[in-house]
């Protein structure tokens, strides 16, 4: 993590640490939108999260509710840290805390951190979740809902949810033994890949939205559902986590609420007017992650709680395929479903959210979750997005290497195609009776003229329906194209260029 320009200054009483925020004037803000303070290094006025203008924090503010975190929150003007308000040097690592072994930090926050562990007894790596000293000799209320929350979500196991195996108490730490989920967060995915296309972001909503399902049918509410709480795996399989753990919401005078809860960008309006959380308020949560995927942005983004309520309950949605019109109909009108005003119009729960997701997205996967089924182990194959195209990077046994391609056509839905093509070579003159004679002994696929970045290519092409294709499909077409497309390069070139 790095260091911000001025570290705040250190003394230690009573075998204890304790940190000088005064040192720290205007280089914290607050944003209450994301219920989260941060420090502020080149930013100024906004929010680094959502963009919101807020105003510089006060000490008596919460702090953040994120514990996942692989690395610190960056913007395009500078690094951006989550303010912590525990002690700053960690005691657990190296360590043992109960059974476990604690090796390193996987996420800190005003709420607590969240260390690779490992079970000593079971010998098994897990993340232990540590709840801030502060947070329990503080809020006695919170420390009991962790622990009741905890042996609830217990009881849930689901490949869309995070398991946790244990919960405990030692030397006045109360943990969580949880499932490691070695991938990053949902919010990182957006950080990293911007909005996501709209097949491959109805694919993770509605995985989320099966297992906010089997929590719903057991009588579990998440409460602050949003991208930070939604790890991902290395499949890119999402697992929610931190169910029934939201954060106290700050007031316009800067004090905590009673009973307002969560991260207000993802509150639905009934939960502005403390009706409580339900699983229908899960629902409008997973809608506006939901939006949040489709198009790159929030729905509403303000820089106070009265500001947001007041948008959440009265201005319209911005139109989905306004933002983005290459948003399918259907999936548009989803988006918008789960996110009506009245919870009576919503789907009641993750139940008939997850109905709803699986209908508009048929029985079509998204490319992204082919490919890694189809190249997820294979250390000689990479991949990455633009747009709705990937381009692959293969090495091949003999030291060369060849680029793929892989998109959808442009046709109607129903009639829509999945190219896979490779560059052969510049499709030059002097090489089209060549390209002829070798098109005409190929069973499978041909050779085309393609533009690609501008440039006129012999690519090696083939094709397959795209709602029906499947990963096996695309693995063996992958490698026959660019086998082929490499062969027509050499014969042709004599030379290895892609």
């Amino acid at each position: 993590m790095e260091i911000p320009e001025q570290a705040p200054s250190i003394s230690r009483g009573n075998g204890k640490q304790h940190v000088n925020f005064s040192e720290y004037a205007g280089a914290a803000i607050y944003c209450a939108g994301c219920n989260e303070r941060f420090h502020r290094v080149q930013v100024r006025g906004l929010c680094p999260r959502c963009g919101a203008k807020v105003d510089s924090a006060e000490e008596t503010l919460l702090a953040e509710t994120l514990l996942f975190k692989d690395a610190p929150e960056r913007s395009p003007e500078g690094p951006v840290l989550p303010l912590d308000t525990d002690e700053v040097l960690d005691q657990f690592l190296g360590s043992r805390l109960h059974v476990y072994r604690v090796e390193s930090l996987l996420g800190r926050g005003g709420m607590g951190r969240v260390y690779l562990a490992r079970h000593t007894d079971l010998q098994r790596q897990c993340a232990l979740k540590v709840l801030s000293l502060q947070l329990s000799a503080h809020d006695a209320d919170y420390v009991s809902r962790f622990r009741h929350e905890g042996r609830a979500a217990a009881a849930l196991v689901h490949p869309n949810v995070v398991t946790i195996h244990a919960i405990g108490e030692e030397r006045e730490f109360h943990f969580l033994e949880m499932e490691f989920v070695a991938g990053r967060s949902l919010q990182q995915l957006i950080q990293d890949e911007g909005r996501l296309t709209p097949v491959r972001a109805t694919t993770l909503a509605t995985q989320i939205a099966d297992g906010l399902a089997a929590a719903h049918q057991a009588g579990i509410v998440h409460r602050d559902l949003k991208p930070d709480n939604v790890l991902l795996t290395h499949r890119g399989v999402p697992k929610i986590a931190d169910f029934g753990l939201a954060k106290r919401l700050v007031a316009e005078d800067g004090t905590s609420t009673d009973r307002l809860m969560g991260t207000p960008n993802f509150m639905a309006p009934e939960i502005f007017n403390r009706q409580g959380a339900t699983p229908c308020s899960d629902v409008y949560a997973l809608g506006v992650c939901y939006f949040l995927l489709l198009t790159g942005r929030l729905p509403f983004v303000r820089g106070t709680l009265r500001e947001l309520k007041h948008s959440a309950a009265i201005e319209p949605l911005p139109n989905v395929r306004a933002l983005c019109p290459d948003i399918p109909l259907e999936i548009a009108e989803c988006a918008s479903l789960m996110l009506e005003k009245s919870p009576q119009n919503r789907p009641r729960d993750g139940i008939e959210a997850s109905q709803l997701l699986h209908a508009v997205s048929g029985q079509v996967r998204d490319i992204e979750s082919l490919l890694t089924e189809a190249f997820g182990d294979a250390a000689d194959v990479c991949w990455k997005r633009t747009g709705h195209c990937y381009r692959l990077e293969l090495k091949l046994p003999d030291g060369r290497r060849q680029r793929l391609f892989v998109e959808p056509s442009d046709h109607s839905a129903t009639e829509r195609l999945l190219l896979i093509y490779s560059v052969c070579c510049n499709a030059q003159p002097e090489y089209y009776k060549d390209a002829l004679r070798l098109n005409s002994e190929i069973s499978h696929g041909g050779l085309a003229i393609r533009d690609i970045d501008g440039e006129s290519k012999f690519v090696m092409v083939d094709t397959y329906p795209r709602a029906t294709v499947d990963a096996e499909e695309i693995r063996r077409s992958a490698l026959e194209v660019a086998y082929r497309a490499d062969a027509v390069e050499k014969l042709l070139t004599g030379l290895d260029h892609n």
